[in-house]
């Protein structure tokens, strides 16, 4: 195997050594720095781990794979959260619990907002078409659906508890169930996971297992100091750490995911790429949610009645819904096309900028200054337009529950 062909590993390698330096050094360097070293090193691993999953489901079992290699694939994003959310338990009167909604709701606004909708525009602009998904899919946006449906009861009933995530890990663990047990199809890896691919099933297995370990020890050891420096970087600048914690932190963590995604629309296979994320999507949605309550929980000693969250967090949980809602009936008959990507990508940069001119929009039309306005009002049209596709697609909604097959 030559040099050349280890290049990306080599590079993604060197990307994580100034983190694991930082962890064990203890340089005085300020927070920007740190969370700079930090965020590289678990992008690093993150790309390690991308292509270290893609080879892993050639030699473990199909039940194995789905649920073990989806689970690591997103293991950065869940380091950086379960952190926020354990100090949250350890210190209910602080910011963290806002945190740990922060970067869950950036997280998954992120992966429809922005790669589903890059997907399909990446692909209609090579290849002048829409992306379908493949019929298995179907299994996907059910889940995403009932999962969505359930999250909407949050923000009414005004509380996040154990109870709940038990709810989302049973719909994790039921999704998990159903597809582990239809056949293997197999895919061929590309570009640096075939690297991997060519060498014996024994040292592919033990390249594998090196790596997994080496990039979780590096998300482990680099996600309190991403974290908190990312926190600390916002106070320093003066900018909303609020926001630095929900949409930096999930691209440090989610870019490799993207990037692989996007690889594979420019190179014609489309279907895979939005599979992928949906796939994602669902898993955040169900598993990430999910676990939130228990380490609180746990971290906090006891089984507490809720996290303490406030009106803004329930807002944001109820954003995230309602966009999820609208992806599920855009994929009602799956295929996602570029007028419905278009909407997905101008709706998310309409929210996320909101910050930028809510004041002044409040001050033209003479109201109060609400921060949670237009969050509301994006919910909202999010849940109309749902709400307008599925009644008109009815009868694709009663396909798609008809169609369920285990």
């Amino acid at each position: 195997m030559s040099l050349r062909a280890l290049r990306p590993y080599l590079l993604a390698v060197l990307l994580t050594v100034p983190g694991l330096a930082l962890r064990f050094a203890h340089p005085d360097i300020t927070p920007i720095w740190i969370a700079l070293l930090s965020g590289l090193a678990i992008l690093g691993a993150s790309f390690l781990l991308t292509w270290a999953c893609e080879v892993a489901q050639m030699d473990i079992p199909q039940a194995v794979a789905v649920a073990v290699v989806a689970f690591i694939a997103v293991l950065p994003e869940y380091a950086v959260d379960m952190y926020f959310t354990w100090m949250a338990g350890q210190h209910p009167e602080s910011a963290y619990s806002h945190y740990a909604i922060a970067n869950m709701t950036g997280a998954n606004r992120l992966l429809i907002g922005v790669g589903w909708s890059a997907i399909v525009l990446i692909f209609a602009g090579r290849y002048h078409a829409s992306v379908a998904l493949h019929d298995d899919k179907r299994t996907d946006v059910l889940f995403l659906g009932m999962a969505t449906l359930y999250a909407l009861l949050i923000p009414l009933k005004g509380s996040l508890t154990w109870l709940d995530g038990l709810v989302f890990l049973s719909i994790y663990a039921w999704y998990i169930w159903i597809i582990a047990r239809r056949p293997c199809e197999e895919e061929e890896p590309e570009g640096p996971a075939a690297v991997l691919a060519l060498l014996s099933r024994k040292a592919r297995l033990r390249a594998v297992m090196g790596i997994f370990i080496f990039a979780a020890l590096v998300i482990l050891c680099n996600a309190e100091p991403f974290s908190e420096s990312l926190v600390a970087s916002g106070k320093l600048l003066g900018v909303n750490e609020f926001l630095l914690v929900q949409w930096l932190a999930p691209i440090a963590s989610e870019a490799p995911e993207f990037i692989v995604a996007m690889m594979f629309a420019f190179r014609g296979n489309a279907g895979l790429a939005l599979g992928s994320l949906l796939s994602s999507k669902l898993n955040q949605w169900t598993l990430l949610v999910g676990m939130i309550p228990g380490v609180y929980a746990v971290s906090s000693g006891g089984f507490s009645p809720s996290i303490n969250l406030d009106s803004h967090q329930f807002q944001e949980i109820l954003l995230t819904a309602g966009q999820s809602l609208f992806a599920v009936a855009l994929l009602l008959d799956l295929r996602l096309r570029v007028r419905e990507a278009f909407w997905l990508l101008l709706l998310f940069t309409a929210q996320l900028l909101s910050p930028l001119y809510d004041a002044q929009l409040e001050a033209m039309l003479g109201l109060p200054h609400d921060p949670l306005r237009l969050h509301h009002f994006y919910a909202l049209v999010y849940l109309a337009l749902a709400a307008v596709l599925m009644l008109k697609n009815w009868r694709r909604v009663r396909q798609l529950l008809m169609g369920f097959r285990v």
